[in-house]
């Protein structure tokens, strides 16, 4: 007995060309493009001479901004001292190419990771994975026998960075975010630029 053949009006044949081998990394790249974006704020917010004000009393208030502002521009910090450190092994090829190597960790594992770090079903804060990255950086690079360069490179980085910090006042830094309390301090997994992180 025949059966008659009842055709699917409702599908339609794709005319899309199949997904190519290329559409994965350029998918990575416009999350972590997006991403990064979303981390880092706008350089006039960095440099904007307006927000630069003598901390008073000195101690008290600068600690607290520089703790705000650590978190709060921590992605500019982190560039600020790797460019450092860059520009004083110009003149040493064998640390350059090690810098460079762990310049991919710094790629994939910070700047431009769009997800959580998860090991064994716990997130890692992104704190925990800046200091691993940059105490790998300094070990590495004094194995190569340029520790006097990267000794000099990290304490003029860390002199810029609390510098700036304690002066930079953090009266308007979260009034676009509606994230700001605790004295604008926040654990990083709670940082909404980072997707599937939780408020703590």
């Amino acid at each position: 007995m025949s059966s008659q053949f009842q055709p699917h009006y409702d599908s339609f044949p794709s005319n899309s060309p199949p997904p190519t081998s290329t559409s994965a990394p350029v998918a990575f790249l416009t999350r972590a493009s997006a991403t990064v974006m979303a981390t880092r704020r706008p350089w006039s917010q960095v440099i904007d001479l307006h927000s630069f004000t003598r901390p008073d009393p000195f101690f008290g208030v600068a600690t607290v901004r520089i703790k705000s502002n650590l978190y709060y521009f921590r992605v500019y910090y982190a560039m600020i001292v790797l460019v450092i450190l860059f520009l004083s092994l110009l003149w040493h090829p064998i640390s350059m190419i090690v810098f460079l190597i762990v310049f991919v960790a710094w790629f994939f594992l910070y700047f431009f990771r769009d997800q959580p770090f998860v090991i064994l079903n716990r997130q890692v804060d992104d704190r925990f994975i800046l200091g691993i990255l940059g105490i790998i950086t300094i070990l590495s690079l004094i194995f190569t026998n340029v520790w006097l360069n990267v000794l000099l490179s990290v304490l003029i980085g860390a002199f810029l960075v609390l510098l700036h910090a304690a002066f930079r006042s953090t009266e308007d830094l979260y009034n676009d975010e509606g994230d700001g309390g605790d004295n604008g301090m926040f654990s990083v997994v709670g940082s909404p630029t980072r997707g599937g992180y939780t408020s703590v």
